[in-house]
């Protein structure tokens, strides 16, 4: 009998043994360079703001045909922020860390409003990218909101989702809503359960407040505390 796991009222079967092999443990906390990885391709200037960027090769690919098809309509999508290794997101975290104040579980609560503690982001996977803008507002009238508009009636087409969406009956935890945070289900879904079976929060260390992982829960509530895609590809 298969046992399935349950990912904020979505029911998704483990991973084979062979499909958790597929994975290193250094893709899923983001021990890697994605310069040196063949999975990856490097993103071009007209696709993204930042240069050095990179995804995996389907979700690049996935990308470019929703960002012709958006075109055609219209609606420009640039990508402003893509894969982010471990290290890279030790310095949001401890930049944070060093700027807020108060009482060290308030700080990390605070941080993990929209930022991730690092070994638990899904940039780390490359299969995620923010869009266009870092605010929700900018996503709310004018310009943004046609993109936004776009994202929901579309994205789901090429493979995408938003999984940090406004709180609701299904998700109750983790991250605030980003409207600009889009990941690429077919990959991710896998990526995600593989991080479950391979990560324990002994692997989460090496930043400012790492020992306060496990009483914030940030597996449960953050890595897995993502919206169910009603409808993907």
């Amino acid at each position: 009998m298969k046992t399935f796991l349950l990912f904020f009222g979505f029911l998704v079967a483990p991973l084979a043994g062979n499909e958790i092999q597929h994975f290193t443990k250094a893709e899923i906390l983001g021990d890697i360079n994605p310069a040196h990885l063949k999975s990856f391709d490097k993103l071009k200037t007209k696709h993204c703001t930042k240069a050095n960027a990179y995804l995996r090769d389907e979700v690049y690919s996935a990308f470019k045909k929703m960002a012709k098809e958006a075109e055609k309509d219209g609606v420009h999508f640039v990508i402003i922020s893509a894969t982010r290794n471990r290290e890279y997101q030790a310095g949001i975290w401890n930049r944070k860390w060093n700027t807020f104040g108060g009482e060290l579980l308030e700080r990390a609560q605070k941080i993990l409003q929209y930022s991730s503690m690092p070994g638990t982001s899904r940039h780390h996977w490359g299969t995620d990218f923010d869009l266009n803008s870092l605010n929700n507002s900018y996503f709310e009238s004018g310009k943004g909101q046609k993109e936004y508009e776009w994202l929901r009636d579309h994205a789901h087409l090429f493979g995408f989702f938003q999984p940090y969406t406004a709180f609701n009956d299904s998700r109750d935890a983790g991250y605030r809503e980003e409207k600009w945070h889009w990941s690429y289900y077919p990959t991710a879904s896998k990526l995600q359960r593989a991080y479950n079976h391979l990560v324990s929060y002994q692997d989460l260390k090496g930043f400012n407040g790492s020992e306060l992982a496990k009483e914030l829960n940030v597996i449960s509530n953050y890595v897995n505390g993502v919206e169910v895609p009603e409808r993907v590809k």
